[in-house]
């Protein structure tokens, strides 16, 4: 059995070489004479797999280690009769330390109180409700707008137009669609960016052409109330450089790339090919994930609730060193700049995830309990 696979996809070796030989091609190099005679495929988004790559090949099974699966084109595998499978949820805690880290950020700059902002989740799936868990439990008030849920469940759910003009803080955490009947192409164009309110905050986090990111650059550029993260973009790895530097954080699409979260999606790949070929699963994440570099911290029962917040998310990530990484980066070279994007994400330094980190607390404190549970570490 021959195995292609995205490079960048990790503990490949250690998952998938009981199963047959693997080649390795860089996920954008891909083509259709690369995967010609593979029985499996396994990509990350950065890869377009669809009737041009795959006619005429034998691969029976594609499994992308990502959440999102817009880069499939899933009715030709119906037609083709081509099993695919990809890690629903297995970045989204990476994302949320990403949202958790950004906030921080931008409170520093703007001397704000998070807990006295109001947040719009747009998107309440696998990483947009995780993060609505978390802010809720932290106390903040939150509104959430979720169409296709609201429509499945009813609840407490808002329409777009109502979330961007009551919330301080926009997070993006949708798929991207450009057809059906939500799509999320340009979900927030002209029309919808002029409502954000004053000083408010927009995190895009999800796809790049969510936003329209030229209407977005125009509202930055005449709006210096507002401000923004990005670490996804329209063309990428091509970076609009004038909207990069009007953003507050800007990143290389790494909101998600914790360590246990590539690794949880290679994990999830790995199980569903099992299922696929009717073979016993033999190798499990928690024997191959390294113990993490700050494992357990302890806080004094008085210690201040929005110091341990921000000390608490830093000691396992911080986004300001990613931002710094992505603008040195950056190059009026178009064919440079896209190389160094992709190096980026390629050679992305160990980062691990909040809900690894155990916490002691001196004494005793309820409301310092109540942060560190909500937050998702551990308390010993």
């Amino acid at each position: 059995m021959l195995i292609v696979a995205d490079e960048n996809i990790p503990l490949l070796d250690a998952f998938f070489q009981g199963f047959g030989e693997i080649r390795r091609y860089p996920g954008r190099s891909l083509d259709a004479a690369s995967v010609r005679e593979a029985d499996i495929l396994l990509v990350r988004s950065v890869t377009k797999v669809d009737r041009q790559l795959l006619e005429g090949s034998r691969v029976r099974f594609v499994g992308t280690c990502t959440i999102g699966t817009d880069h499939l084109d899933l009715d030709y595998f119906e037609q083709a009769g081509i099993r695919w499978s990809s890690a629903p949820g297995c970045n989204a805690r990476g994302v949320v330390d990403y949202v958790l880290g950004s906030l921080l950020t931008l409170a520093d700059l703007e001397g704000a109180s998070l807990p006295e902002r109001v947040y719009g989740v747009v998107g309440a799936g696998e990483v947009g409700g995780r993060l609505v868990g978390v802010l809720r439990a932290l106390g903040w008030k939150v509104m959430v707008c979720d169409p296709l849920r609201q429509a499945a469940e009813g609840g407490d759910y808002v329409e777009l137009d109502t979330l961007l003009q009551a919330c301080d803080v926009i997070s993006l955490h949708t798929p991207l669609e450009r057809g059906g009947r939500y799509p999320t192409w340009h979900l927030l164009g002209p029309t919808e960016l002029a409502k954000l309110r004053p000083g408010a905050w927009l995190i895009n986090a999800s796809r790049g052409a969510v936003v329209d990111n030229g209407a977005l650059r125009t509202l930055l550029q005449q709006r210096d109330d507002l401000h923004a993260v990005l670490d996804v973009w329209e063309g990428e790895p091509q970076v609009d450089l004038r909207l990069a530097d009007l953003c507050t954080v800007a990143t290389p699409h790494i909101a998600g790339y914790s360590l246990d979260g590539r690794q949880r999606g290679t994990a999830q790949i790995y199980r569903a090919l099992c299922q696929h070929l009717g073979v016993d699963e033999r190798i499990q994440l928690a024997d191959l994930l390294p113990r993490p570099p700050v494992a357990q911290i302890e806080l004094d029962a008085e210690a201040d609730l929005q110091w341990a917040l921000a000390m608490l998310c830093r000691a396992v990530y911080d986004p300001r060193r990613d931002d710094a990484d992505l603008r040195r980066s950056l190059s009026e070279d178009a064919q440079q700049q896209r190389a160094a994007f992709d190096l980026l994400r390629k050679h992305y330094p160990p980062r691990r995830e909040i809900e690894g980190l155990s916490v002691r607390i001196r004494g005793n404190s309820p409301q310092l309990a109540q942060l560190i549970d909500a937050i998702g570490a551990k308390r010993v």
